[in-house]
């Protein structure tokens, strides 16, 4: 064991020379060491205040010495099912169990259980029966109320009830988990710890103050309530205005108190600026490391939080709305990090988070007041009090273009292009074309029918149409043949039949030929996902179309990548389901040509039959009768 990582094991603590120590952390990935785990970044921020923090990657769950042979922790167990939910991690949208597992050694698959959280979480109870256990991370995060389970096609309880643990912290959880730890080393029993924003917890009692949710068993017998659930979680998501949220399951009560405030700037530049030895633990390199790291190795985080608020995107439910960024000085200290890295080519592969042109809040209110409760900051319109400016992130990036050994800087974490394009001064358009893509840029319009975009919550394609003629433009501009490849989503709740097809015909108009699709994929969190289920749009509570049958969503999926030969079938059916037949021919608009004719079996066999009489020459019955006209 490298003495730099943080123990894995017993061994690795006595090695150490501790008699003791303070959390037992239990993750469904494997430990890279890297800021881009939560894992990692919550140990290390754990151990830079002064507590001893063990690591418990991936145990085996049939092992019941699994947590046992650590010993007994002094504080608590906490509990992460890992960088993203362990169900979507399994399996696809179609609920197909995926081959690999690029967080586990050699990406294998399998080596962490369905809903790790749950199980972890009663393998430490069974281990040290009284010890606080803590969940946390994306799985418990999204999972924190009553909530539809796509798997399971059906509505589950808190994944705090069901996993018998005693405190569930949600979103980014730096400074309630020091506020945990604290109150914990000072002798306070966790039942007691009731009064920390960012934590979810069970009581027998309804705190004053606070708005009652329709109960589980509500949500689980009629999808109104359901729907109005959702909405109430996701109006009172907000750390300034945001109000104690209790919903009952049976007799007890989940509590969950306000979303944390985000961390400041300085805050921020302390966690990036850990001890991390950015690499996996040496234990896994016979197995040819983590595949994960490898997307984020030379890669720099440089913010947090999104006010895009995409209806299908689960980060508004996760790091909210407001959006918390590093300062420079700590992102070029990173990047000096990186380039005396052994294996650095001279690429910084990315400079974002979760929309890479936000690095500030929207606007300065939400700092104040709070983010506003029923409305978005770019949709239907970008909000008049935004605040767009790409200054900060251009002024930034200059800096890191010119670092010694830095050869390029790409953008890949993603451009909100609506934000883009509202931005009077075009220098970050035109640096962006010229310095940060690598040949082509990835954009997500996700679709083209204003019908869907309502339901994602997205601007109408006229702004992502500006946006494409000014980014061809540019590259003509400044000599770069460059491109844009739209992500694209297909059988998003209200998206029919002829909607598809309105996208596939935008897509046959502009020359687009998409390689991937990706299916509308319901995970926890989301308002869409709550559509799926309910057919209720949840701010309105208005009846919304949900393709849920497969075979239409397939039909759906197949119309966005019309021109594949294996997808004519379903094209074709999708068109005379729709009414569309006028799109079958050989216009240029249509989609697919008619369907050649094939003459049936018999026909064949006669028509091969008289080839070969052909070649034989006549038949007995005509032999010797020459010049016979017929």
């Amino acid at each position: 064991m490298s003495n730099d990582f943080l123990p894995i094991s017993k061994s690795d603590m006595d090695n150490s020379g501790w008699d003791y120590y303070d959390f037992l952390f239990v993750s469904g990935d494997a430990y890279v060491d890297h800021p881009s785990f939560g894992t990692s970044l919550l140990a290390r921020l754990l151990e830079s205040n002064g507590y001893r923090v063990c690591i418990c990657p991936q145990p085996d769950r049939n092992d019941p010495a699994a947590l046992s042979r650590y010993g007994k922790p002094r504080l608590g167990v906490l509990i992460s099912g890992g960088v993203i939910d362990s169900m979507v991690n399994h399996y696809t949208a179609s609920k197909k169990r995926r081959s690999s597992d690029v967080y586990s050694p050699g990406g294998k698959a399998g080596l962490r259980p369905d809903r790790c959280v749950i199980v972890y979480s009663n393998m430490a109870r069974a281990a040290f029966c009284d010890i606080p256990v803590i969940i946390g991370g994306t799985e418990a995060s999204l999972r924190r109320f009553a909530h539809y389970d796509y798997w399971q096609d059906k509505v589950r309880r808190s994944i705090l009830i069901d996993s018998g643990a005693d405190m569930l912290v949600f979103g980014m959880g730096e400074r309630t988990l020091l506020a945990i730890a604290e109150k914990l080393s000072d002798g306070i029993p966790i039942s007691r710890i009731t009064n920390l924003h960012g934590t979810c917890y069970i009581s027998d009692k309804v705190p004053k103050n606070s708005i009652t949710l329709p109960s589980f068993e509500k949500v689980c017998e009629d999808k109104e309530s359901y729907a109005r659930a959702a909405a109430m979680q996701y109006y009172e998501q907000d750390a300034v205005r945001g109000k104690i949220l209790v919903q009952q399951h049976g007799d007890r009560y989940l509590v969950q108190l306000p979303q944390a405030m985000p961390l400041t700037q300085k805050e921020m530049d302390k966690v990036y600026a850990l001890n991390y030895m950015r690499a996996w633990h040496p234990v896994y390199d016979k197995d040819g490391g983590i595949p994960a790291l490898e997307e984020v190795k030379f890669s720099i985080t440089s913010s947090r939080g999104c006010f895009g608020s995409c209806s299908f995107c689960a980060l508004t439910f996760h790091q909210g709305r407001v959006v918390q960024a590093r300062s420079q000085a700590s992102i070029l200290a990173e990047a000096q990090k990186l380039i005396w890295d052994k294996d650095f080519k001279g690429y910084i592969h990315d400079v974002g988070g979760p929309t890479a042109n936000f690095r500030a809040p929207a606007c300065q209110k939400q700092l104040k007041s709070g983010t506003c409760r029923d409305k978005q900051c770019l949709y239907p319109s970008v909000c008049p009090n935004a605040e767009v400016s790409h200054k900060d992130y251009l002024e930034l990036l200059r800096k890191l273009r010119a670092l010694p050994k830095v050869k390029k800087v790409f953008i890949r974490s993603g451009i909100r292009y609506d934000y883009l394009i509202a931005d009077k001064d075009d220098s970050f358009f035109y640096e962006l074309c010229q310095h940060h893509v690598s040949g082509q840029l990835k954009v997500a319009p996700e679709h083209i029918s204003s019908n869907v975009l309502h339901y994602m919550g997205k601007l109408g394609v006229k702004v992502y149409e500006k946006f494409c003629r000014k980014f061809y433009d540019i590259n003509k501009e400044i000599g770069k043949e460059q491109y844009l490849v739209p992500y694209l989503m297909s059988s998003h709740p209200g998206s029919t039949l002829r909607d598809a097809i309105e996208l596939a015909v935008y897509l046959r108009k502009n020359n687009i030929r998409p390689e991937q699709v990706q299916d509308f994929y319901p995970t926890p969190g989301t308002l869409s996902t709550a559509m799926f289920y309910t057919g209720l749009d949840p701010r309105t509570m208005k009846k919304v179309y949900v393709p849920r049958d497969p075979h239409e969503k397939a039909l759906q999926r197949a119309l966005l990548q019309s021109s594949r030969k294996e997808n004519y079938k379903l094209v074709q059916e999708a068109l005379v389901k729709a009414g569309r037949s006028d799109l079958i021919g050989f216009g240029p608009e249509c989609l697919i040509k008619p369907e050649r004719r094939k003459e049936n079996g018999s026909t064949d066999i006669k028509r091969k039959a008289a080839l070969n009489k052909n070649q034989r020459g006549p038949s007995k019955k005509n032999r010797g009768v020459k010049g016979k006209r017929h």
